[in-house]
């Protein structure tokens, strides 16, 4: 027969069976850090931005975009692994910072291990962006020019190790010419030198407005799946021979530290899904060059430990160190 004091002892022990479950239930109750570890104007900063207002909305709580930008990625990246796992420090994840740089410096964590993947906010298109300078008009006039001029041209990326980094390297391989990587601290610093004459090759998706409004810079090529519809003339990598087998890496993602309550995970999921699923909101990520793709925490868990091998592999045989 249940008595009083039986279902008042059972009232005290529940919470601590249950805290996982109890914090769920109260999540969130207050502010959330999002930390982009890129510096103000790259892609990753401008997409942490826009999550940042629709996930507000959808949990009734401010999400804060702090930027911790160093080390292609690695200190903010690091400074969310060793976070508190309750949900209130998150990441704006790359395929820079969780497929690359672990690779070439010490970075204090493993993407694998000591993250959480939450959500995906799409795939992201780049452009193979060309200084206006260059007598070159496409994709197949750039290699030519380049192989005629073995070593002189200079192109330039987000930081050693950043996805920008790596597709450069891919390009001038696959390609058969010789270029000079020039990284710079973010992906706006480096569009700059492009603007300036100072580099004359980047594959990024920072550089399409400047595309747009004509001038400096000259779309030649697009890298991702298919054409971009606002770049409907500029034909895909892949049509031109190239590209087939570059490890993906190109997508922005929502990750937590490791050891997050997967109900808490399961919370932020649906919201950050519900987001993209608002026009506003995915009408946003497309003019960032982002394709809204909904996601499952198990399928990006999946999709991660895939690319992260794909990116190893790469690394080690184009002999990209820091």
């Amino acid at each position: 027969m249940t008595t009083r004091r039986t279902l008042l002892g059972a009232g005290l022990v529940a919470p601590f069976l249950l805290p996982g479950l109890a914090r769920a239930q109260s999540y969130p109750s207050q502010p959330i850090r999002l930390v982009c570890p890129y510096p103000p104007g790259a892609t990753s900063d401008n997409v942490a931005r826009t999550m940042a207002r629709a996930l507000s909305e959808r949990l009734g709580q401010t999400v804060v975009v702090e930027n911790r930008a160093g080390a292609g990625g690695a200190v903010g990246t690091r400074h969310v692994a060793e976070a508190k796992p309750d949900g209130y420090t998150l990441l704006n994840a790359s395929g820079g910072n969780l497929l690359i740089s672990p690779y070439l410096n010490e970075v204090g964590y493993h993407p694998l291990r000591d993250l959480a993947p939450v959500a995906m906010a799409g795939e992201a298109y780049s452009l193979v962006g060309v200084s206006a300078a260059l007598p070159v008009q496409t994709l197949p006039e750039l290699i030519a020019y380049a192989k005629q001029h073995q070593g002189e041209l200079n192109y330039a990326s987000s930081g050693i190790g950043s996805t920008g980094h790596l597709r450069g390297a891919m390009l001038a391989e696959q390609a058969g010419f010789e270029a000079v990587h020039i990284p710079f601290p973010g992906s706006a610093a480096a569009v700059n030198s492009l603007l300036a004459g100072d580099c004359q090759l980047m594959i990024d998706p920072v550089v399409a407005p400047s595309v747009q409004q004509g001038g400096k810079i000259r779309a030649v090529a697009v890298v991702g799946a298919g054409r971009w519809e606002d770049f409907p003339d500029v034909p895909n990598i892949t049509e031109l021979g190239l590209g087939q087998d570059w490890p993906s890496s190109g997508w922005y993602s929502l990750f937590a530290p490791a050891g997050v309550p997967e109900a808490v995970i399961g919370r932020l999921n649906a919201a950050y899904n519900d987001a993209l699923a608002e026009p506003d909101t995915a009408a946003a990520l497309r003019r960032l060059g982002l394709k809204p793709e909904p996601t499952a925490p198990d399928q990006l868990r999946r999709r991660l430990a895939q690319e992260y091998a794909a990116s190893g592999a790469t690394l080690q045989r184009l002999r990209i160190a820091a």
